[in-house]
C-alpha cells in the first residue's frame, strides 16, 4: 500500500521538485528583460537559421515552464511574440501551455483524485455533480478571465473529475486570446528595446482588452445558463 501511495506522489513530488530547484537557484534571472536585450541579436539569428529546431525547443521550455508552475510564465510568451512573430508566437505558446497544463492536470488526479473522493460530503459531491454537466464550458470560462492562477485551474478540473480530452481541447482553446495579447505584445519588442523602454504587460487589464475578453467568457457560459432554462421546474 505504501509503495501505492508513493508511486501516486511520485509525479506531484517531480513537479514540486523542479519548482524548488528553480526558486533555490534562483533560476529566474535567466527570464529577465535585461538578459533578453543583452542577447536579442544572437537569439534572433539562431532563431532564423534553425527556425524547426527552435519552434520545438520552445514549445518544449513553456512546457516545463507550465508543468512546473515557475513564476515566469507571463514572459515566455511575449519572447515568443519576439522570436516567431505574434501568430506563429502564441500558436507555439498555445501548444507548450496547453501540453504543461495536461502534465500537471494528470499529475493531480493521479495523486490526489482518489482522496478528494473520499473526503468530499455530500455538498462538494454535488458541487462535483454540478461541475461535470457542464464542465467545458466552467473550463473555458475560467482560462478566458486573466484573473484566476492558472496552476490551479489546472489542478482544479482533475480533482472534480473532468476528462482528459475535454480538459485539453477547454484549455487549448481557452488560452488562445491571451496568447494572442502577449504575443502581439513581444512582436513590437525591437522597437520598445531600440528606444530604451519597458513593455507592458499589464495591456491585457486594459479595458480595451479586458471587456472583449470578459464579453468571451460570458459566452462560453451561455451552454450553463441554458441547460440551467430548459431543467424542469419542481412542482409544490
Amino acid at each position: 500500500m505504501n509503495l501505492l501511495i508513493l508511486r501516486r506522489l511520485l509525479p506531484v513530488a517531480i513537479l514540486l521538485g523542479g519548482l524548488a530547484v528553480f526558486l533555490l537557484l534562483g533560476l529566474e534571472r535567466y527570464f529577465s528583460y535585461d538578459l533578453l536585450c543583452r542577447h536579442q541579436v544572437t537569439l534572433t539569428q539562431w532563431v532564423a537559421r534553425h527556425a524547426l529546431i527552435s519552434a520545438a525547443v520552445f514549445v518544449l521550455a513553456y512546457a516545463l515552464v507550465v508543468a512546473f508552475s515557475l513564476p515566469v510564465a507571463m514572459v515566455v510568451t511575449p519572447v515568443a511574440g519576439f522570436l516567431f512573430g505574434t501568430w506563429m508566437g502564441a500558436g507555439l505558446s498555445v501548444i507548450g501551455a496547453t501540453l504543461g497544463s495536461i502534465a500537471v492536470f494528470l499529475a493531480a488526479r493521479t495523486a490526489f483524485r482518489d482522496l478528494f473522493r473520499a473526503r468530499a460530503g455530500p455538498a462538494l459531491a454535488r458541487f462535483e455533480a454540478g461541475f461535470q454537466r457542464n464542465d467545458f464550458s466552467y473550463l473555458l470560462f475560467l482560462r478566458l478571465v486573466p484573473v484566476f492562477p492558472f496552476w490551479l485551474i489546472n489542478i482544479v478540473p482533475a480533482l472534480l473529475g473532468m476528462r482528459l480530452d475535454r480538459y485539453a481541447l477547454a484549455t487549448m482553446i481557452g488560452i488562445v486570446p491571451a496568447a494572442i495579447v502577449y504575443a502581439s505584445v513581444g512582436a513590437g519588442l525591437g522597437i520598445v528595446i531600440g528606444r530604451g523602454e519597458r513593455p507592458d504587460l499589464g495591456i491585457i487589464f486594459e479595458w480595451r482588452i479586458l471587456l472583449p475578453l470578459l464579453g468571451l467568457a460570458a459566452l462560453s457560459l451561455v451552454p450553463v445558463v441554458y441547460t440551467y432554462l430548459r431543467k424542469p421546474k419542481a412542482t409544490p
